[in-house]
């Protein structure tokens, strides 16, 4: 019998026939590229038997471990009744009933969900929804957009276009129509006595001094609440929120809430926006909302957005599509995702397993090397100061190499540390987690 093949076989035919995403390539010349052989829980294991706990959630998607038995009894069953149907002209029980049950989470204000595969075709779908009600209530002239500094909404051309972010957006510059940029409500940006409240203040002023000048040309602003993710896990208060959906309202302008990464829990409610007490005019979801198992994004809008297509004419139709519309397997894992937040109690199990992990993580909050340690919901992040130029430069990739040597699955971004764990941390792995991150952080700050 032929041996199975290990590590190092498969990460070298992996190289020869992979391009794998976010990479550049040749760094895997240096920086190891783990084979994953099968998943349990919160932890990844190699074909040499190697394990390493997922503490960003395989890129933030895997909310309640790998290979969860109750995920997995969902599609055991659905795949013996329906695996796909097109979505144009049929319908099917999964996508019918995941629909139901996430307007019934926003208290029915948003709802008719339209659905596609990853967030950035979510996020091209809002800004299409935008522009094309605003153009069949005759609004014509309303066909900009707004994104905050620092931004990230994905990587297709449109949501590349409300991304300001140089390392993804520069190079493509000249395809792009770009969006206007006001300033983040970053806590990090606090003046000497300010609160982060004092900068949501100033972000939001920003927003409607550009809402005043050009109102009539904008058709909708984009926001990642709370945690503004790629770009540093940039944290700020609720408050800014509350504000531009008033500017919004005042001055007739779109709100677009992006949570597909901080939605589902994430933040410490269901939605993001909830810890504001507002709705958005289109939400974005995707990544957790199938537990990680499958590619399924969506865009829920309010009722009057939906009526400004409602037509017999079809050029008035939103005539947008993807073949795997509402894929019923991935609808189904995501039903199976949210029976487990109902039945499991996550939200308020979450505020204990987030408890523990800021109090093993305290130290490192009071480190001289640590700025802004900062948490919210099951989201914490610091920034490693790290004055060498030359050293900061290579302090994502050194420190995801020696987190690997430590058995931890860890992706810092720049010199931003971050921890988005799975909701099923129990109080072994937590204190595994906080410890071996604040050995980690040691060794590459020395070395």
């Amino acid at each position: 019998m032929q041996a199975a093949p290990q590590s190092a076989d498969w990460v070298a035919r992996s190289l020869k026939s992979v391009w794998h995403p976010c990479t550049q390539m040749q760094h895997h010349e240096t920086v190891p590229l783990i084979p994953v052989s099968h998943g349990r829980g919160a932890w990844l294991v190699d074909h040499d038997g190697k394990r390493y706990l997922d503490a960003i959630s395989s890129w933030w998607v895997n909310l309640f471990g790998h290979a969860n038995p109750r995920i997995n009894a969902a599609l055991k069953d659905q795949l013996d009744k329906l695996e796909h149907a097109m979505l144009a002209g049929f319908t099917h029980e999964p996508v019918i009933r995941l629909s139901e049950q996430l307007s019934a989470m926003t208290g029915n204000v948003l709802g008719h969900a339209f659905y596609a595969s990853d967030g950035a075709s979510a996020v091209e779908i809002a800004l299409k929804m935008s522009f094309h009600a605003w153009r069949n209530a005759g609004r014509n002239g309303k066909q900009e957009f707004v994104c905050l500094q620092g931004s990230y909404h994905g990587e297709t051309i449109g949501a590349l276009a409300v991304t300001d972010v140089a390392l993804f957006k520069d190079a493509y510059g000249p395809l792009l129509r770009n969006a206007r940029v006001v300033a983040s409500p970053d806590a990090r940006h606090a003046l000497d006595g300010e609160t982060a409240q004092d900068v949501a203040r100033r972000a939001a002023a920003d927003v409607e001094a550009l809402f005043a000048e050009r109102a009539g040309h904008i058709a909708a602003i984009i926001i990642e609440p709370l945690v503004q993710c790629a770009t540093g896990m940039a944290m700020h208060d609720p408050l800014y929120l509350q504000l531009v959906r008033a500017l919004c309202d005042q001055y007739q302008v779109h709100m677009i809430v992006d949570e597909i990464a901080v939605g589902c829990g994430r933040t410490g409610t269901f939605f993001a926006c909830e810890q504001a007490a507002i709705w958005p005019d289109f939400l974005c979801l995707s990544k957790g909302i199938s537990g990680g198992y499958l590619p399924l994004s969506l865009v829920l809008t309010r009722d009057a957005i939906y009526q400004a297509f409602y037509s017999a004419d079809v050029t008035r139709g939103f005539l947008h599509s993807h073949s795997y519309t509402g894929n019923p397997l991935a609808c189904r894992a995501a039903l199976a995702t949210l029976d487990i937040f109902r039945d499991d109690d996550v939200l308020n199990r979450n505020r204990l397993r987030a408890d523990r992990l800021t109090a093993a993580l305290a130290p490192l909050a009071d480190d001289e090397r640590v700025r802004h340690f900062r948490q919210r919901g099951m989201i914490w992040a610091f920034d490693a100061v790290e004055p060498d130029a030359a050293r900061a430069a290579t302090f994502s990739r050194r420190f995801f190499a020696a987190a690997l040597e430590h058995e931890l699955l860890l992706r810092p971004i720049g010199r931003t540390v971050y921890l988005m764990p799975p909701y099923i941390l129990d109080d072994d792995d937590t204190d595994l987690l906080a410890a071996r991150t604040r050995k980690v952080f040691d060794e590459v700050m020395g070395a």
